[in-house]
């Protein structure tokens, strides 16, 4: 990484990639934070947002200060340098006419490349949430979001998109986030349900979401979004950028079809939640492979992604007997699964100029799940020491809304 003249940096390139990070921010902001509030009930409402809301305030600083040097900085194979530590190394000398460059993404301002990684961050960690609300301690998520975002995200990261990092070094095509995010994420969610247990009453009595019209806007939010998530990961405002745009596109409509089509063959009807689930589903699976596949190769994809996905939420998730309350690890991580050993299929080197392997995707696929894993419990025992994990049994039942913050919607 080194200083760089102004004119070096490419203007559209630049406004793409400001664009796409404010897009992926919108993923989180407000669209995790709908998508999540509207499934937990009514008495975890507000507790839901304020823990996207301080999960996003909280990996931002972490980021900054310690998570994108270990990122994206030279360094080994398996995490970066102190290059960038304590929010330093984002020069933009005006009357020198030079700034700060990464060696990943030398087009545009280092700026902008690490404030894009940041959402990637964001929104992995608070994509965990989703597997252990209603029960955890406030205090707990923000513990948990500071170490996991660094010892966890961070290294896996670096692994997989800074080019000296062992998986890259390897091969392993992940265009966006298929390993790096959901797999990632998918795999600590489950390994939190399992730790913090099952929510009182789990199984015996319905948990009724409190509004799907908040989960519907959150996963139109996230369609969106999406759009920067995988076409932003082109850094480029070129022809790669927009294919992977449109097949981001195709692979959501096939994942929405493919669980609706699958949950009206097995309960008879087709729902809501289960639209949103499967082109969620579509966006994961697509991840990995976006920047990689033409798009008839999406549109299978996303349609496997769909099936698969719905098995994970429903047949998968009973045999697993795991509280995984808003099916983290069905959604995120089977989809990251299946999407990145599909990259491996599907990869047309006509595209990008890599060919994809099925056993390097699966490599992978199986390192970061066993890193996740471990890490992400080695994360919740210092939680656990540090301040406690779980809310008590009074608390869970009054509803983590006045329990934790000591507000509560109005009245309906």
């Amino acid at each position: 990484m080194a200083l760089a003249p102004q004119a070096s940096i490419n203007a559209a390139d630049t406004a793409w990639m400001m664009t796409s990070t404010a897009l992926v921010l919108l993923m989180t902001l407000p669209g995790i934070a709908l998508f999540y509030a509207g499934m937990v009930r009514r008495k975890n409402v507000l507790a839901t947002m304020a823990a996207v809301v301080a999960i996003a305030a909280t990996v931002s600083l972490t980021w900054f200060a310690l998570g994108y040097s270990l990122a994206f900085t030279e360094g080994w194979p398996w995490l970066g340098g102190s290059g960038r530590f304590w929010f330093s190394g984002f020069e933009y000398l005006k009357e020198a006419g030079q700034l700060a460059v990464s060696h990943v993404a030398p087009n545009v301002p280092e700026s902008v490349y690490a404030m894009f990684q940041l959402t990637f961050a964001i929104i992995t960690t608070a994509l965990v949430l989703g597997a252990f609300v209603e029960r955890m301690r406030f205090s707990a998520i923000l513990w948990f979001a500071l170490l996991w975002s660094v010892l966890v995200y961070a290294p896996v990261a670096h692994w997989v998109w800074e080019p000296g990092g062992w998986l890259a070094q390897m091969g392993a095509l992940d265009f966006a986030g298929g390993s790096v995010v959901h797999v990632n994420a998918g795999v600590a969610g489950l390994v939190c349900a399992y730790a913090l247990g099952s929510r009182k009453g789990y199984g015996r009595e319905a948990f009724e979401p409190y509004n799907l019209a908040f989960t519907m806007t959150g996963a139109g939010l996230l369609w969106v979004g999406w759009f920067g998530f995988n076409a932003g990961s082109a850094v480029a405002a070129d022809g790669r950028a927009g294919l992977a745009m449109l097949v981001t596109h195709i692979a959501a409509a096939a994942g929405a079809m493919s669980w609706m089509l699958g949950e009206w063959i097995v309960r008879r009807s087709p729902s809501l939640l289960g639209l949103c689930s499967g082109l969620v589903a579509g966006l994961v699976a697509i991840t990995p492979a976006a920047g990689f596949v033409t798009p008839p190769a999406a549109l299978a994809i996303g349609a496997i992604a769909g099936l698969a996905c719905y098995w994970g939420a429903t047949g998968l998730k009973h045999l697993l007997g795991a509280d995984d309350s808003l099916d983290v690890f069905g959604v995120h991580g089977i989809g990251g699964i299946v999407g990145a050993l599909l990259t491996g299929v599907f990869a047309d080197s006509r595209v990008s100029g890599a060919t994809g392997d099925v056993l390097t995707q699966a490599i992978a696929v199986g390192s970061v799940a066993i890193f996740s894993a471990t890490g992400t419990a080695v994360v919740l025992f210092l939680v656990h020491v540090i301040v406690g994990l779980r809310v008590d049994a009074d608390s869970e039942l009054l509803g983590l809304d006045l329990a934790q913050h000591r507000e509560h919607l109005g009245s309906s």
